[in-house]
C-alpha cells in the first residue's frame, strides 16, 4: 500500500489513476446505458426535411423488422442534447421499446440546412424536429405498424423538446387526414405547456389534434418558466409578481383543466389520475375538419424544477407509468420486461459511471501537463519562482483581507442578473459607478504625481507618492474601460453568424465584465496596499519570455487535445461521454470547435484575470485552494441558495424574472469551481499565469460550446 501511495503521489502515478476512473466509470456507464448488452445504442444520422437529425437509437434484443416493436422518440431542451435523455431511453428500451433519443436541429449533431435570420431562430428547431424525426421513423421497418398503417409511436420531450412533441402531434393529425392513417400514437410532454404552441395554433386547436390520442404532461410545482395562471386567474398579490419562476399547480388552472376535458369552473383535476377528455372539433377556421374524439389525459406534478426532471427518479417513474398505460395491449411479444415495475430503474447507475469518468477526466490535466513540461521545449512554459504576494496578515489587515475576499466573491453574483440579460437600468447605474472611481482616479493620480514631484519629498516619500500616482492612472484607466463595456453593453457579442449561440454570448460578457471588475480590484490593492508592503509586480506572475507564452501554450494545446481525443475513444468504444446532470463534457463537430475559437478570445480576457487574481490573493496562505474556489463560487453559489431557497419556502424566488439563468448557473458554478483549482495547481507548476489561463480558456470555452444551441446558419 505504501508503494501505491508512493506511486499515486508523482504524475505518473496520478495520470494512471485519472484513466483507471475514466475507464472504468465509461465502462459501467456503457454497461447500464445498454441494460447489461440486452440493448444495442447506436448512434446515427438521417437526412429528413428540414436538415440532418442526428440522434441514438435503443434497440432492444431481437426487435427489427421480424418483431416491429413500438418506438419512443425522446428529445431534450433548448440547452441541452440527446443524452440528456438517458433516463427514458435506457428505461424503456430495457423494457423492449426502441427508443430514439433525438439530437433537435441546431443542437448536439443535428443541423438546420438552409440559412436563418437574426431573430428567427426560435422559430425552426422546436417547430419541425419531433415530426420529421416521426416520418423517419414511420418508415422504418422495425416501427410496429396496425393493418390501418397507424403506427404505434410516441413522442416525448422536454421543455422546447416538450413544445416539439406537442406540435408534432398536431401536424400529424393534419397529416393524418390526407395520408389516412397516423404515424404518432400517444405523447408525453414535460416541462412544456400551450404558451410556445400558439405560434402553431390556438391552444383549443391544439388540443382538439390530440384526438383519440392518449396524452400526458410533466407540470413540476417549481417549474421556472411555465404552468403559470391567466391574468385573469391570478390575485392581486400574484399579479405584482413580476416573472414566472414561482410555485405552480397545473392542475388548478384554467389551462390545465381544459388539457384533462374539465370545465374552467370545475374542482382542480387531479395528479397523477388519467382523465377522459373530449378533443373539440378540428377546425380549419370555422369549417370542421374532423369532429371531436374522447382521448385519456394526464397530468404529472413533482415537486422539482424544469432542468431537474431530467435528473429525477419520480420523473423517470411517471414516463414508465405513462407508456406501460399508453402502450397496454399493443406490445410485442418479445417484450417479456415490459411490466416491469416503475420502482425498477438503472438509470441513475449510467449516470454514476458517466461522474466518475468525469472526475478521471479533470483529474488527468495537472499530472499530464506536469509531464508534458518534462519535454525540451516545453519546459520553456515554466519561469523562474516568484515572491508570494498574498502574505499572511493578522489583525486590521486581515479583516480588510476577508472584506476583499467576500466582496471579490458577491460581486460577480450581485451583478449576475444585470450583466446577463444586459439589463439597462443597471448598466446605467454601473456605468455611473465607473465614472465615478474615473474621477477618483484622475485625482488620485494628479495627487500623487504633483507630490512626487515635489523638490522637498524625500527620495522614499516620492517613490510612494508615484506608486499612489500610477495606481490613480491605472484604475482610472480600468474604470474608463468598463464604463464603455456597460454603455456599449449592446453591441458586444451580439447574436450573429459570428457569435451563435445566445447563452454562450451571455455567459461571456458576463465573464468579461467580471474580469475587468476583478483587474480593478488587484490594480487597487497592488498600487494602494500591497506595494508599500514590498510586494513585487513580478510575484503576479505576469511577466514572462515570448518563448515561455509560446510553450504555455502549446502545452495548453497539447492537454485539451489529449483528453478530447480521450473523450472521443471512450465515445467510441463504450458510447458514453463525461457527464453528471447539466454539466457535460461531450464530443463536438467542427463546427463547435469553430465557433468555440471564436468565443476564445473574450473567455481568456476573464480567466486571465481570473488565474492572477487567484495567486494574488490566495497563494501563501493556509487554505489557498479552498479561498481560490469560494472566490469563483461563493457567491454564486449563495446566490442559487437564496434564489431556490426562497421558491421552495415561500412559492416566490428571489428573483422571479431569472429563469433561464438560475438553470446556466447550474453547470457553470461547477466549471468555475475546477478553473480555480486549476488556477492554483498550475501556477506552482510554472510559476506564471500563462499556461493556467490557456487551459481553462480552451477546455472550458470548448465544453461550453459543444454543450448548448448553436444556430450554425445565422445570416
Amino acid at each position: 500500500m505504501k508503494k501505491l501511495a508512493a506511486f499515486l503521489k508523482k504524475p505518473q502515478g496520478l495520470l494512471a489513476l485519472a484513466l483507471v476512473l475514466v475507464l472504468l466509470g465509461s465502462m459501467f456507464a456503457g454497461m447500464f446505458n445498454s441494460s447489461f448488452y440486452s440493448v444495442q445504442v447506436k448512434k446515427i444520422e438521417f437526412k429528413a426535411d428540414h436538415g440532418t437529425l442526428s440522434a441514438l437509437l435503443y434497440m432492444p434484443q431481437g426487435a427489427g423488422a421480424n418483431d416491429p416493436r413500438p418506438v419512443i422518440i425522446t428529445t431534450h431542451g433548448y440547452l441541452n442534447s440527446k443524452e440528456m435523455q438517458d433516463a427514458p431511453a435506457i428505461e424503456m428500451s430495457r423494457r423492449g421499446y426502441i427508443v430514439l433519443a433525438l439530437d433537435m436541429y441546431d443542437h448536439g449533431d443535428s443541423r438546420w440546412s438552409s440559412n436563418i435570420k437574426v431573430g428567427d431562430q426560435f422559430g425552426t428547431f422546436w417547430i419541425f424536429s419531433q415530426f420529421d424525426a416521426a416520418k423517419y421513423i414511420y418508415g422504418q421497418d422495425f416501427t410496429k405498424k396496425d393493418g390501418s398503417g397507424n403506427a404505434y409511436v410516441a413522442v416525448s420531450g422536454h421543455s422546447m423538446g416538450g413544445f416539439s412533441t406537442l406540435v408534432a402531434m398536431y401536424m400529424d393529425e393534419m397529416n393524418s387526414l390526407k395520408a389516412g392513417y397516423r404515424m404518432i400514437y400517444t405523447g408525453l410532454s414535460a416541462g412544456a405547456d400551450y404558451s410556445y404552441t400558439s405560434a402553431i395554433a390556438p391552444q383549443d386547436q391544439m388540443m382538439a389534434a390530440l384526438g383519440s390520442r392518449t396524452v400526458g404532461m410533466v407540470a413540476a410545482h417549481y417549474d421556472e418558466f411555465f404552468f403559470n395562471k391567466s391574468d385573469a386567474e391570478k390575485t392581486d398579490a400574484e399579479k405584482a409578481v413580476k416573472g414566472t419562476v414561482t410555485y405552480k399547480d397545473f392542475p388548478a388552472t384554467v389551462s390545465g383543466k381544459a388539457f384533462l376535458g374539465l370545465a374552467a369552473n370545475a374542482d382542480t383535476g387531479k395528479a397523477g389520475e388519467f382523465y377522459k377528455a373530449d378533443s373539440g372539433d378540428l377546425k380549419d377556421k370555422d369549417t370542421v375538419l374532423r369532429a371531436s374524439q374522447t382521448g385519456e389525459r394526464i397530468i404529472y406534478a413533482p415537486t422539482e424544477t424544469h432542468p431537474w426532471n431530467h435528473f429525477s427518479i419520480a420523473t423517470t417513474a411517471s414516463e414508465i407509468d405513462f407508456y406501460s398505460h399508453a402502450f397496454n395491449g399493443v406490445t410485442s411479444p418479445g417484450q417479456t420486461n415490459a411490466m416491469l415495475s416503475s420502482s425498477n430503474q438503472i438509470w441513475c447507475f449510467k449516470e454514476l459511471g458517466n461522474l466518475i469518468a468525469l472526475i478521471g477526466f479533470f483529474l488527468m490535466f495537472v499530472p499530464l501537463i506536469t509531464l508534458l513540461l518534462r519535454i525540451p521545449f516545453l519546459k520553456k512554459a515554466v519561469t523562474a519562482e516568484v515572491p508570494v504576494v498574498s502574505a499572511h496578515v493578522k489583525g486590521r489587515a486581515n479583516i480588510v483581507y476577508w472584506v476583499s475576499i467576500v466582496a471579490g466573491a458577491l460581486i460577480p453574483a450581485i451583478l449576475f442578473p444585470t450583466l446577463m440579460d444586459k439589463q439597462p437600468a443597471g448598466l446605467n447605474v454601473l456605468s455611473i459607478i465607473a465614472a465615478v472611481f474615473i474621477g477618483l482616479g484622475v485625482v488620485a493620480a494628479i495627487v500623487g504625481f504633483v507630490l512626487c514631484s515635489r523638490k522637498s519629498a524625500e527620495p522614499e516619500q516620492a517613490a510612494k507618492y508615484k506608486t499612489f500616482g500610477v495606481g490613480g492612472a491605472v484604475a482610472a484607466v480600468l474604470a474608463l474601460v468598463m464604463m464603455l463595456t456597460f454603455q456599449n453593453a449592446a453591441a458586444i457579442l451580439p447574436l450573429s453568424h459570428l457569435f451563435n449561440e445566445p447563452t454562450t454570448n451571455q455567459v461571456a460578457f458576463w465573464a468579461i465584465v467580471s474580469g475587468l471588475i476583478a483587474a480593478f480590484i488587484t490594480v487597487c490593492f497592488y498600487y494602494f496596499n500591497k506595494k508599500h508592503s514590498g510586494i513585487q509586480f513580478a510575484g503576479y506572475g505576469i511577466h514572462s519570455r515570448i518563448s515561455s507564452v509560446i510553450a504555455s501554450l502549446c502545452v495548453a494545446v497539447l492537454a485539451v487535445f489529449a483528453g478530447y481525443v480521450l473523450l472521443f475513444a471512450v465515445q467510441a468504444v463504450f458510447g458514453t461521454d463525461f457527464r453528471i446532470w447539466t454539466l457535460a463534457v461531450r464530443t463536438f463537430k467542427v463546427e463547435n470547435l469553430i465557433t468555440a475559437l471564436r468565443y476564445m478570445p473574450f473567455f481568456f480576457i476573464y480567466y486571465f484575470i481570473n488565474t492572477v487574481a487567484l495567486n494574488a490573493n490566495t497563494r501563501g496562505r493556509k487554505g489557498g485552494y479552498a479561498t481560490a474556489v469560494l472566490l469563483n463560487i461563493g457567491g454564486l453559489v449563495l446566490w442559487l441558495i437564496c434564489q431556490y431557497g426562497s421558491d421552495f419556502l415561500t412559492g416566490v424566488a428571489v428573483y422571479p424574472a431569472q429563469a433561464l439563468n438560475g438553470i446556466l448557473l447550474v453547470a457553470l458554478f461547477p466549471c468555475l469551481g475546477i478553473a480555480a483549482v486549476f488556477a492554483r495547481k498550475v501556477f506552482e507548476k510554472t510559476n506564471n499565469v500563462w499556461l493556467a489561463a490557456f487551459l481553462n480558456t480552451m477546455l472550458f470555452t470548448i465544453i461550453t460550446a459543444a454543450n448548448t444551441a448553436m444556430f450554425w446558419n445565422l445570416v
